[in-house]
């Protein structure tokens, strides 16, 4: 016979789902078990906000959409965190939690509270699991975390639904929904049409939802035809080669980055908008050009963030756009005579450039550039670190910088480096973290330990919240509660079962690094760096 945790368990499998991250409680137990035996492989953590960031990191390795496993009370009460960044931060996550029956909760009060009601802020849906509605129930979330933005769904599944047998007919497969593949015809498309036929400086600015639409070809083939420079968002990185010289990099919280892009934007007469969702940016993004700049937002939902105005709005998969503009403008119209985009992308460089006395963080992040395959994924925690690396490293293919760019929440590097890792299999691995966001996550290396994979971690160590500490000065603000001592992250690898080294110069890094890359297990490289290191940097 059938239990409904069956039911659940194998639509998830039917939906590309092979990997489950949580802890367990009482209430979960018929779920893990159905989990299993479905094929899933479940994956004990340490945190249900790492198992959440391994989850992720799956996602961006096989597409499937993550699947988070909590207990009752405080188990759901703990992924508050990351689920809030997978509504952030646009990712599908099917979050299950384990509950006590309806009945049971009017009167059994331990460890009790409305895990809907919590939740429903921060995600897309919330769904109570009842016996003899499990499919549709699955269909419908599995459908809603994937369409237009991803996002999290909830499904609270209490004990007796999960281990209740039933005779429900269920499907064991997910249909999967068709999305809009092309602009509706009207006045927006005849703007958008003519603004980029006669344009004589276009420039594009991509995101998120280009990246989720799988559209970097498409994107790529557009610019490099049409001499059109790209600007991504820090998710949007790598959608066009980021060493090809059309590409100026990521943008969104660095005020160096901004005085360099902003200026060419507002000189474009037609400011294409691909997948761009402004949540990723700083307040130097609200209201960037002028409220009759040509603007054409290619947008796959309705974009109701008020960050800025627009001439034409196309709904529809970025892919589709590109084709019918392409078709409207002749190919030998030149792009920016003047040749702007190059010394942009020069003066990018120079402002990112390694540190002049040869070593901080500038100097950390060429380097392992440099060492690191082509191939690899590299994961950023927030915080100063963050902002440099993700202007200095480039990708030359979407989903090879993975972040919290939208809640910017911290904990976030190492366990999305080890979901990717463990999922992909193949693509060497680097997260970069500073040493107060290590420490919030420092029992995941023994997670890392079990699971035998080789990530690497490149920690920042300057004792202090960099940023903050720069905010306060920025502020003329005195320095409370942004120090700390510092922590033998080396001796801490070691006793987790890692590797783990003291870094304090290029060629040690350069070495080390390359060790790293031949090592079986995980490496923790502690880069020490001077206080306030970060100054004028980004």
């Amino acid at each position: 016979m059938t239990t409904g945790a069956d039911i659940i368990a194998g639509k998830l499998f039917a939906a590309g789902c092979r990997h489950a991250f949580g802890i367990p409680g009482g209430e979960v137990l018929a779920l893990m078990q159905s989990l299993n035996q479905a094929g899933m492989n479940f994956v004990l953590v340490k945190h249900e906000n790492a198992g959440g960031f391994m989850a992720e990191g799956g996602w961006h390795a096989d597409g499937a959409p993550g699947v988070l496993l909590a207990t009752i009370g405080p188990g759901a009460a703990n992924a508050i965190n990351v689920v809030a960044n997978a509504w952030q931060d646009r990712v599908p996550l099917i979050f299950l939690t384990g509950c006590v029956d309806q009945g049971e909760a009017e009167s059994y009060t331990h460890q009790v509270f409305d895990h809907q009601q919590l939740l429903r802020p921060i995600v897309k849906a919330s769904f109570s699991a009842r016996l003899g509605a499990l499919d549709v129930v699955m269909e419908k979330a599995l459908a809603i975390a994937l369409d237009g933005q991803p996002g999290p769904v909830h499904i609270d599944v209490p004990i007796k639904v999960a281990e209740g047998e039933t005779d429900e007919a269920w499907s064991k497969t997910f249909r999967s929904f068709p999305v809009a593949t092309a602009p509706a015809k009207g006045s927006d498309l005849e703007t958008a049409l003519a603004l980029f036929a006669k344009a004589e400086r276009p420039i594009a600015i991509a995101g998120v939802d280009a990246v989720n639409e799988g559209a970097s070809e498409a994107i790529s083939a557009f610019c490099k035809k049409f001499g059109i420079p790209l600007v991504t968002s820090y998710k949007g990185k790598g959608l066009l080669d980021e060493n090809h010289p059309l590409a100026l990099g990521g943008a969104g919280l660095s005020p160096k980055a901004d005085g360099h892009l902003l200026p060419l934007i507002n000189k474009s007469d037609c400011i294409l908008l691909l997948g761009y969702d402004p949540i990723e940016m700083r307040i130097n993004w609200r209201n960037p050009w002028d409220a009759d700049a040509p603007v054409i937002d290619v947008t796959p939902v309705l974009r109701t963030h008020g960050m800025h105005g627009v001439s034409a709005t196309l709904r529809s998969a970025v892919a589709p756009v590109l084709d019918i503009l392409g078709d409207a403008r002749d190919v030998n119209r030149a792009s920016w005579e003047d040749k702007e985009p190059e010394t942009v992308r020069r003066d990018l460089d120079e402002a990112f450039a390694p540190e002049g006395e040869g070593w901080g963080p500038g100097t950390v992040f060429h380097t392992l550039r440099k060492v690191m395959p082509a191939n690899t994924v590299a994961t950023a925690d927030s915080g100063a670190h963050r902002i440099l690396v993700s202007q200095i490293w480039r990708c030359p293919l979407p989903r090879q910088m993975l972040q919290s760019s939208a809640l910017c929440t911290m904990g976030c590097a190492v366990p999305l480096a080890m979901g990717h890792r463990l999922v992909d299999g193949e693509a060497p691995v680097i997260a970069f973290v500073g040493d107060a966001g290590l420490e919030m996550c420092l029992g995941e290396l023994s997670t890392l330990r079990d699971l035998k994979i080789p990530v690497i971690i490149c920690v920042l160590v300057d004792t202090s919240l960099a940023l903050i500490e720069l905010k306060q000065r920025g502020s003329q603000r005195p320095n409370v509660g942004v120090d700390f001592g510092e922590t033998d992250f080396p001796a801490v690898a070691r006793a987790y079962g890692g590797h783990g080294v003291w870094i304090d110069n290029a060629g040690d890094l350069k070495q080390e690094a390359q060790a790293a890359l031949d090592r079986n297990g995980f490496t923790v490289l502690a880069c020490r760096i001077s206080r306030r290191a970060y100054d004028g940097t980004f």
